[in-house]
């Protein structure tokens, strides 16, 4: 069936594509992800084939943002050790002490403003949060309005002020532990890391560290490096973490509307159209 298959649609990471892939499918004309990262993919190797890319950011971009404030409401208000502590056979009451932190009127930083961090913004907003954001370019003046967003040129700026900090940034050489020990440091102690991006992104070692001598207050973690965590590694055994398990795109209307993009890029690809997600190599 090689010289039949004109068209992959990559659903999670598979199939593998590689080179050895790529040169048995000599009338492949394009691969679509189901997803926005593709750092998954050589994209330099893929275009030397003469392949086109795509990706699902319309799609995404919704789930993804719920599930970021998710994440942030959880940590704030202890859901996870509350729930623990509720459900105990040992449960009389829950402690006088037992308590989390505000959200209204906090200060949101979003590292990564395109296009699933700007829908994060719109959400925070409704939580009355003071929002900052750092991006590698600047939004137009209409769009921080909006929102009441504003914007910090230097990350550092951003890291010292926000309450609750949360990555949504693509995998990149230039993004690789775009968080580290430094960073952390910088943040609040009462601060929080909400990670939706990629868990490369942070230095996990230095995140491990941080938040056993209270360098910051807590973390949230829909993704980690690998994918699962070892069962042994040091994030799975702090009280003052919650991971889940890659979540962020996981409904089942994100999932139909993931397949209907790709679909989308699909026929258009096939048509000689232009590809309305197009991923090219950078």
């Amino acid at each position: 069936m090689s010289k039949k298959v004109q068209a992959i649609y990559l659903w999670w990471h598979k199939p593998v594509i590689d080179q050895e892939l790529l040169q048995s499918l000599p009338n492949l004309k394009v691969i679509a992800n189901s997803g926005v990262g593709m750092d998954h993919l050589d994209l330099k190797l893929i275009a030397s084939f003469g392949v086109k890319m795509a990706n699902a950011p319309r799609a995404v971009s919704s789930s993804t943002a719920d599930t970021g404030m998710a994440l942030l409401l959880a940590s704030a208000r202890r859901l996870v050790e509350g729930y623990h502590i509720a459900t105990s056979s040992r449960m009389e009451y829950c402690e006088a002490d037992f308590l989390g932190v505000e959200v209204t009127g906090a200060t949101l930083g979003i590292i990564g403003m395109g296009r699933i961090g700007y829908k994060i913004a719109l959400r925070a907003k409704a939580f009355e949060m003071n929002i900052l954001y750092h991006n590698s370019t600047r939004r137009k003046e209409q769009e921080e309005q909006a929102v009441g967003a504003a914007y910090c040129e230097k990350m550092d700026a951003l890291l010292q002020q926000a309450d609750f900090v949360m990555v949504v940034v693509s995998l990149t050489p230039q993004t690789h532990k775009l968080i580290g020990k430094r960073e952390l440091e910088l943040m609040k102690p009462t601060a929080t890391l909400i990670n939706i991006s990629r868990g490369a992104v942070i230095d996990q070692e230095a995140l491990v560290t941080a938040l056993q001598s209270g360098v910051i207050r807590a973390a949230a973690l829909d993704v980690t490096y690998p994918e699962p965590l070892p069962r042994d590694h040091a994030l799975l055994k702090l009280k003052n973490v919650i991971i889940t398990p890659h979540l962020g795109i996981k409904t089942h209307k994100a999932t139909y509307m993931i397949t209907e993009e790709a679909v989308e890029n699909i026929l258009a690809a096939l048509n000689d159209l232009p590809i309305p997600s197009e991923v090219l190599p950078s």
